[in-house]
């Protein structure tokens, strides 16, 4: 919150950290996407005006909060503030001096219009107009409020790059009068999939940056499209597969490091909300319109298995994968293939298949060089093993990953 307000303003620098300033990031974090949604509308679909009088909005929350408390509807605080700027810009065609004056609070839409609006904009941002590569980062940021140098960082391109795309695309579709309405029926099987798209890549964004919130939000905008299109497997898929891994969310990290889910404390994992991706997977398997998400959940519903079977069907998870690389090849899902067939079969067979993967690529991908690691300390190669933990942790930067490395390398037997 405090990086959003320096970059809006160098009028005054931000006061340090307080309990209320870090509630004020919390709520900025969670309102964000929602707040944007409803002020573009407001704004006749000006994204840029609605994020500009949103950080006015919030850089007005760090200075006045810590001083006199959070308020009791802090969205409802921050929407009036940014509703009152928006109305000064419309008015005035610039922006107004901040005061300290404490704005009446006005009670936040109700619910199913802020779903509708996020909704409109999501489908906004996926407009045939907008240039389709920016399509899933254009939402990422506008109803997610992610920064551009982390969707940089996912794209594997750099921050100014991406910034520089994220702006071309809202000019655009203020330049064109995009419609800030939801989609007809006969365009909203196109435009959805890039909605998929991005909510995927919220969900991956947050395994990632180990931000959980992203994965409960990127879990609630699936649940929201199932209902808007229960006729879409692949909808159901996303909402199934992002439901298996957040199940497992507790369990993923322990006492700082990464544990691998197939050495997870199944105690840990939510029983209901793995019920609730097995029956959208189930609703989706049904529709018989099979699509990636949908053998991305069946392998994480293997996974979720062992809680029953106290055991990994390696062979299934092989065969799944065979299906999702035939349909939909990438390197994550070639590497993650050479491992479960490790497992399998046996670790020789695994490195063969990492060995087919085209070198170039596997050569600045963290999680090859950890799966080939883990395959040659497998097979008794333990000091070529130690040289690829190595070029691991020289990639990772996430810090229970890195912790997780290390203790394996640690725990190699050299000579």
């Amino acid at each position: 919150l405090q990086d959003m307000a320096r970059s809006r303003s160098a009028r005054a620098p931000c006061p340090p950290m307080t309990k209320d300033a870090a509630r004020a990031e919390e709520v900025a974090r969670a309102s964000y996407g929602k707040l944007v949604a409803i002020l573009a509308r407001r704004g006749g679909g000006d994204i840029m005006a609605a994020e500009d009088a949103l950080a006015d909005a919030f850089e007005r929350a760090l200075s006045i909060w810590p001083r006199d408390g959070v308020p009791d509807n802090p969205e409802g605080w921050l929407l009036t503030v940014a509703k009152n700027k928006q109305t000064d810009a419309a008015r005035r065609g610039a922006r107004i001096v901040l005061t300290d004056e404490v704005p009446e609070m006005v009670e936040i839409s109700e619910q199913q219009e802020i779903t509708d609006d996020r909704l409109r904009l999501m489908f906004v941002c996926a407009h045939p107009a907008i240039d389709a590569s920016v399509h899933t980062p254009l939402m990422l940021q506008t109803v997610l409020g992610l920064e551009a140098d982390a969707i940089a960082r996912a794209f594997l391109i750099s921050p100014a790059a991406m910034a520089q795309r994220l702006v071309r695309a809202k000019k655009k579709i203020k330049a064109a009068g995009i419609p800030f309405v939801l989609p007809g029926v006969d365009a909203l099987p196109a435009r959805s999939t890039a909605v998929r798209e991005a909510v995927y890549g919220a969900f991956s964004v947050d395994w990632l940056e180990n931000a959980d919130d992203l994965t409960r939000e990127a879990l609630f905008l699936a649940a929201t499209l199932v209902d808007l299109s229960p006729e879409d497997a692949e909808a159901k898929g996303l909402a199934a597969l992002i439901a298996f891994s957040a199940a497992r969310q507790r369990a993923r990290v322990v006492d700082g490091m990464l544990v691998p889910v197939h050495e997870q404390d199944v105690a840990l994992w939510d029983q209901a909300l793995i019920d609730r991706a097995a029956r959208w997977l189930t609703e989706a398997s049904a529709l018989r319109a099979p699509g990636r998400f949908q053998l991305e959940a069946a392998i994480q519903a293997v996974h979720a298995a062992r809680l029953v079977s106290s055991r990994t069907d390696w062979r299934a998870l092989s065969q799944l994968y065979v299906g999702l690389n035939a349909l939909a090849p990438s390197i994550g899902a070639a590497v993650a293939q050479a491992a479960v067939v490790g497992e399998d079969v046996g670790p020789e067979q695994g490195l063969a298949m990492l060995d087919r993967i085209e070198p170039d690529v596997l050569r600045s991908f963290q999680p090859g060089w950890a799966v080939r690691a883990h395959l040659l300390a497998q097979s008794g190669q333990h000091q070529a093993a130690a040289s690829a933990y190595e070029k691991a942790l020289s990639l990772a930067t996430h810090g229970p990953t890195r912790r997780f490395l290390e203790a394996r390398l640690a725990g190699l037997k050299l000579s």
